[in-house]
């Protein structure tokens, strides 16, 4: 019963002092939070670390959701800053957030044999790869429009970018991401 329970639901509970109710939330979200923080930290305890902050965050500051969003979305944003807070105080010297997921998919053949099905999956293992190698800002960004399927609007909300800003992150992050696959990958990428 208890995954069948909306958001919504949840959060008013835990807003009454339902703590197994933001435990729900918790096993909602915790892998796609800690996926978005490793894109950021690129290790897997920070990563942890940083998801683990964000639900604090998250539980400290529900009285203050007001639902102008999605949960996730809102969820999101506080993971996104608390990355960024984690790598300005590790690495002050490698993130910019002033310059300019469900992984990018593959188009899918039908896949008939082992072969090809392993095929795939090197391909998707490199692309993966691929995406570590961006910066944060470019990985995040990756991210959060193809792994999580948001929008351009709710990454907006989540990066407090403005539109033109995500936009041309966005095209940015998939020119480096491109780059990247035909420098590096292209012998495992290839159709």
């Amino acid at each position: 019963m208890a995954a069948t329970l909306s958001d919504e639901i949840l959060i008013e509970q835990a807003r009454n002092g339902r703590q197994t109710a933001f435990a729900m939330l918790v096993k909602r979200y915790e892998q796609y939070a800690f996926t978005l923080a490793f894109r950021f930290v690129k290790n897997r305890e920070d990563a942890h670390e940083v998801a683990q902050d964000a639900f604090l965050r998250a539980f400290r500051y529900l009285p203050d959701f007001r639902g102008d969003a999605k949960f996730s979305t809102w969820l999101y944003k506080i993971v996104y800053s608390t990355a960024l807070n984690f790598l300005r105080k590790q690495h002050p010297e490698i993130l910019s957030t002033d310059d300019e997921n469900r992984p990018v998919r593959l188009p899918d053949e039908g896949m008939p044999d082992a072969s090809q099905a392993m095929e795939r999956n090197d391909r998707n293992a490199a692309l993966q790869r691929a995406i570590q190698m961006l910066s944060p800002d470019d990985a995040g960004i990756i991210t959060l429009f193809y792994l999580y399927e948001h929008s351009l609007e709710e990454i907006c909300q989540i990066t407090e970018m403005t539109m033109t800003n995500a936009k041309t992150k966005l095209c940015r992050a998939r020119q480096r991401l491109k780059n990247i696959v035909e420098d590096r990958f292209s012998a495992e990428i290839a159709y």
